[in-house]
């Protein structure tokens, strides 16, 4: 099985997507993080598919297909662009309510989401990366030694001389009990060869760590997330035990940030949870889209019937 990608133009994107399932189920927009694609998702799409919701996957911009229409855009790789950009994909196929399920960049974009939109935002599920800023721990400083070195010239060089190779490499550190095979890797590593990919993720990272200037076509919405505005959407975090990148220490003790919060644990799992443990991450998330709870596993879902929150 694969996904069936089709594209549409935004106002500055031509987004390559893949949209299945029920026409009339609840839709949910599903977004991958970083280095990685929409196949990431395809397990637990289909687990959605089959509880009768329906899965929109976009490439995020810098990422496959997905293109930008002007050469002069700038090419940013904050959360505030990737929210954006999210919302115009939805506005573009017609969705206005709808609920998000996101991981590592993907999950950054559905807190942005959460907190700019909450009227448009049912239900959040986020894989890997908590809510909120923060001093970092020591621990949580090593693991980023990637974003640091990506902005020097050292590494920006590195980067773009052999992306696959780094990448791959980060993949082994973070998922240690994961004995992903190269097809798994090899089936996302097309979606790093984007012409934008490099200044993307370059941006990215320097602009979070204040290297690099904010695109002032955002400069509203980022004003509105500077000071991590409480969520008011029903949030879902799953992390893995095992997370080699992101630890899981830093996603304890978040819940007076959000409205109503659960977090799950998945013992010997790394960064990637819709990887390494599909069939639980999908059973999850099918109840928590659904109206449910973790603790109870209550699953409420109707086909026809927006989440209750």
């Amino acid at each position: 099985m694969s996904f069936d990608f089709q594209s549409l133009r935004t106002r500055l994107l031509e987004i390559h997507y893949a949209d299945q399932g029920p026409r009339d189920g609840w839709p949910v927009l599903m977004l991958h993080g970083w280095p990685d694609s929409p196949n990431t998702w395809l397990p637990v799409a289909q687990a959605l598919n089959r509880a009768g919701l329906r899965t929109v996957v976009p490439y995020l911009r810098g990422f496959g297909p997905t293109r930008f229409l002007a050469r002069d855009t700038a090419r940013s790789g904050q959360a505030a662009a990737l929210a954006h950009d999210a919302l115009e994909l939805a506005d573009a196929l017609g969705i206005e309510r709808f609920s998000v399920v996101g991981h590592d960049w993907g999950a950054r974009t559905a807190y942005a989401l959460a907190a700019l939109a909450p009227q448009r935002i049912a239900r959040c599920v986020a894989l890997s990366v908590g809510y909120g800023g923060g001093a970092l721990s020591h621990g949580q400083a090593q693991q980023f030694w990637y974003q640091w070195y990506f902005a020097t010239p050292q590494g920006e060089s590195a980067l773009a001389r052999d992306r696959h190779g780094l990448c791959r490499h980060l993949w082994q550190q973070w998922a240690p009990y994961w004995a992903f095979s190269g097809q798994a890797f090899d089936d996302i590593a097309h979606a790093l060869d984007n012409p934008d990919w490099l200044a993307v993720t370059l941006h990215a990272y320097r602009h979070r760590w204040g290297l690099a200037k904010a695109d002032p076509l955002y400069e509203e919405l980022e004003s509105r997330l500077a000071h991590w505005p409480p969520i008011r959407v029903p949030t879902l975090l799953i992390h893995g035990e095992a997370d080699g990148c992101i630890l899981p220490q830093s996603s304890e003790g978040l819940e007076q940030r959000f409205t109503r919060y659960e977090r799950v644990v998945l013992p010997k799992v790394g960064h990637f949870p819709q990887w390494e443990a599909a069939d639980k991450v999908g059973a999850l998330a099918r109840g928590w889209l659904a109206g449910g709870d973790v603790a109870t596993g209550k699953d409420i879902f109707q086909t026809t019937k927006e989440p209750s929150a």
